[in-house]
């Protein structure tokens, strides 16, 4: 199985357009947060419904790092993943998602109701623990939503958009859900999954 997408090139970097944050004028704001686009093909056969996750590797490990001023994150920092996006229950008839289709604009305390196919089920982001403290913007954040990676973090953040093929129609998952229920849950139906990934950092010298 193959996924690319028309919104980026493979391993380069992503367009803002489909980030959450960006420069601003005076620091650092939200940018269009859209979803790119994604296709897949060479489907195995039996495939019944589709999973798709992006996923962070590159989150550094110590919070109080994140922003702060004169304090740069070093590349070699231990890191962890930071969920953006998890849809499940993809129907086996749609093989592309198209930008924005999904996400278009940040959506304080989360989008509640994101579109996609028809059938399928957004999950929770990862948006929704690092808000969890701010009142302006804690809640469920469903769907997907884009990089915003900490302006001082001296390494290349990478994102990637995983499509996994299983062979069953509908996973048992509860109704709020995050990425580790899909990939649990999914556990023996994988017949077939691909990635790709694009590049973002909000760091002047990357």
């Amino acid at each position: 199985m193959r996924i690319h997408s028309d919104s980026f090139q493979r391993h380069q970097s992503l367009p803002a357009e489909f980030a959450a944050g960006q420069p601003t004028a005076d620091g650092f704001g939200f940018a269009p947060n859209r979803n790119p686009h994604l296709a897949w093909d060479e489907v195995p056969d039996g495939a019944r419904s589709f999973v798709l996750i992006c996923v962070d590797p590159d989150v550094p490990t110590v919070a109080e790092m994140v922003g702060k001023e004169g304090v740069s994150i070093p590349v070699d920092q231990p890191r962890t993943d930071f969920i953006h996006w998890v849809m499940a229950d993809i129907p086996a008839t749609v093989t592309e998602i198209a930008a924005g289709a999904c996400s278009d604009g940040v959506v304080p305390h989360g989008k509640q109701n994101p579109g996609g196919p028809e059938g399928s089920r957004q999950g929770l982001n990862d948006y929704t623990g690092w808000f969890a403290d701010d009142p302006a913007m804690a809640g469920d954040w469903h769907g997907y939503d884009g990089p915003f990676p900490p302006p001082n973090d001296l390494r290349m953040h990478r994102y990637f958009f995983r499509v996994f093929a299983l062979d069953v129609e509908r996973l048992p998952l509860p109704d709020r859900f995050t990425a580790a229920d899909a990939l649990t849950a999914m556990q023996g139906h994988v017949l077939a999954e691909a990635d790709t990934y694009a590049t973002y950092s909000l760091h002047p010298d990357l």
